[in-house]
């Protein structure tokens, strides 16, 4: 099935179900434009699911062929297990991906006046062209931590009767000068403040000698609303996120256009691939959803953390006795799909692509032996042999699919996960969905290559 239009494919019975997907995919992508917002979404889908919190469940004893269950690390990376018939030492079958995307986040200080304009100062997160987010409606969402233990959940701007926020942007009729800039100066971080308020607190209710009266009630209102004070703050995290929902995209509405479909389109499919599956199966079937991956798979809920090993460790603690081998050889003999998206072909832009090894939208899955940079620097190069098992997989479940690479070779690049999971020996190889518009404030991605990156999922847990 490799490397043909999937649309041409479809029957009316898989239209039906590929819309009804979809629907689904973008009511995630609604309610989870942060890591943490997709963790409290996945945890709840589990529940549903059957899965239990892995701690609690080996408080009663240790797991057995079929159970479900699920970890989580400081609300923003979660692991989910299904035991299966072998033992774990086997091997599991992984699928990751990362649930971070690209954003401009609050600085810990960011609340300042100009000009009776109230800003919050940013630093932006991840690989951002900066032009690309000024003059759009923004939202705010993260977790307020305050000092009594209380922490308190933000979200404004995606209510209907909510205020939005913007980056401004110098009119054209005064953009000389900026034009002539290098796209990358356009907009500078520092530059990248986000505005949020105008109207000046009553003289009645501001303190002696108070000055900046605009700010002042920005603070009243934070107050009012959420019991913070200024200083609460530098224990707050904020994300600054495109405000709407995900939309249909086309005449035709073959295509979604929505925020953070790096990496989420790829940890939705996975995480429905593996509910989906309710019999046991031969070897443990893993799906892990991780943060910070945009920024280098660094910090405690990175991949680069032992957070994922430990729980395994756990697993293989309760189930055949604490050993430091058999932990090792469970991630070793593991095999892993490492979910991220690939860069669309845009025929608009085909300079920037070799076509021939291009990811082409709607022709389904998409698989890279390699990402890197030029050289394949910083990439996990996946085995011939593993690349045969899987194209098997694929075919035997008729699931069409595509092998690409990010670009021309001299023109840029990137990496995933799979390295990171590869220095264990485990065979990895990356695997996703095209998309177009990648790292942009709207992403561009296939209904079609949605559908069949659940079944590829599937027959991968069940098969490899």
């Amino acid at each position: 099935m490799e490397n043909k239009n999937a649309w041409k494919k479809y029957t009316a019975e898989d239209i039906t179900a590929l819309t009804a997907l979809n629907e689904e995919y973008k009511a995630f992508l609604d309610n989870g434009k942060t890591e943490r917002e997709c963790v409290v979404q996945a945890v709840a889908m589990a529940e549903k699911a059957g899965y239990r919190n892995l701690d609690e469940a080996l408080k009663k004893g240790a797991p057995k062929k079929g159970d479900k269950l699920y970890a989580v690390c400081m609300n923003k990376t979660l692991a989910l297990f299904q035991m299966g018939e072998e033992p774990l030492e086997n091997g599991m079958n992984i699928l990751g991906a990362h649930i971070d995307s690209p954003r401009v986040d609050v600085k810990q200080n960011p609340l300042y006046e100009n000009e009776e304009l109230a800003y919050l100062d940013t630093h932006y997160y991840g690989g951002i062209k900066k032009y690309q987010w000024v003059t759009q409606a923004m939202a705010i969402h993260g977790v307020l931590a305050l000092k009594d233990g209380t922490v308190k959940n933000v979200s404004i701007g995606e209510d209907p009767t909510d205020p939005v926020f913007v980056f401004t942007d110098l009119l054209i009729h005064l953009s000389g000068t900026q034009m002539d800039k290098k796209a990358g100066q356009v907009i500078t971080g520092e530059g990248l403040d986000l505005l949020v308020g105008n109207r000046p607190l009553e003289e009645s209710k501001l303190e002696k000698d108070q000055k900046e009266a605009v700010r002042a009630n920005v603070l009243a209102l934070l107050k009012e609303k959420y019991g913070m004070e200024e200083s609460d703050f530098t224990s707050a995290e904020l994300e600054i996120v495109p405000a709407g929902k995900a939309r249909d995209c086309g005449f035709d509405r073959s295509m979604v256009l929505a925020y953070g479909q790096d990496d989420r389109i790829c940890a939705f499919t996975s995480l429905y691939a593996m509910l989906q599956e309710d019999k046991p199966l031969r070897r443990t079937s893993c799906c892990l959803l991780v943060d910070k991956e945009e920024i280098g798979s660094v910090g405690a809920t990175g991949m680069q953390s032992f957070w994922f090993e430990n729980e395994v460790a756990k697993l293989i603690a309760a189930t055949s006795g604490e050993s430091f081998l058999k932990t090792r050889l469970a991630m070793q003999n593991s095999r892993m799909l490492s979910s991220d998206v690939s860069a669309g072909y845009d025929p608009l832009y085909a300079e920037a692509f070799e076509k021939r090894s291009a990811a082409f939208l709607s022709r389904g899955m998409s698989f890279n032996k390699f990402t890197g940079a030029r050289g394949k620097s910083g990439s996990n190069d996946a085995n011939a042999e593993y690349l045969a098992h899987v194209r098997k997989i694929m075919d035997d479940a008729q699931v069409t699919y595509q092998f690409a690479e990010l670009g021309k070779v001299d023109v840029g690049g990137g990496g995933t996960i799979a390295y990171i999971m590869a220095k264990y020996g485990m065979e990895v190889i990356d695997s996703g969905v095209a998309v177009l518009n990648m790292h942009a404030p709207y992403e561009l991605s296939s209904k079609a290559d949605v559908y069949e990156a659940v079944k590829g999922y599937r027959a991968f847990l069940k098969n490899a």
